[in-house]
């Protein structure tokens, strides 16, 4: 059975930062790419980073870049999301997704909640 289980989200104060920590069980982590999201509410769901299989390349939203970095562990099949000046507007809940290289089948963590407010 797979899990994608996620972890960290909380309240922050504007300008904070959280990490944000996702494990995936049950599958060959090497072979997916590992991607956040996240949705606020009444909006879609949107794409936040992503990382290769292998950790070799990163991608960003332009609303993230140079303040969100991603990162993995084969090894211990976790993927994080070093989050930093956060803003009001990131504010919302955010999704771990393993998504197979070949395929781009995946599956999806059940979501953490990240609160930025004064």
């Amino acid at each position: 059975q797979v899990k994608v289980v996620e972890s960290g989200g909380g309240l922050v104060q504007p300008g904070g930062s959280l990490r944000l920590s996702c494990t995936v069980s049950g599958l060959t982590f090497h072979y997916y790419v590992m991607k956040w999201y996240r949705q606020a509410p009444g909006k879609e769901r949107e794409l936040v980073a992503g990382v290769t299989s292998d950790g070799g390349r990163k991608t960003y939203a332009e609303f993230v870049k140079g303040r969100f970095t991603i990162s993995r562990d084969n090894r211990r099949k976790t993927v994080t999301l070093q989050m930093n000046s956060l803003k009001l507007e990131d504010t919302a809940v955010y999704y771990c997704r393993a998504e197979e290289i070949t395929t781009t089948n995946g599956y999806w963590g059940q979501g953490t909640q990240v609160t930025v407010s004064s």
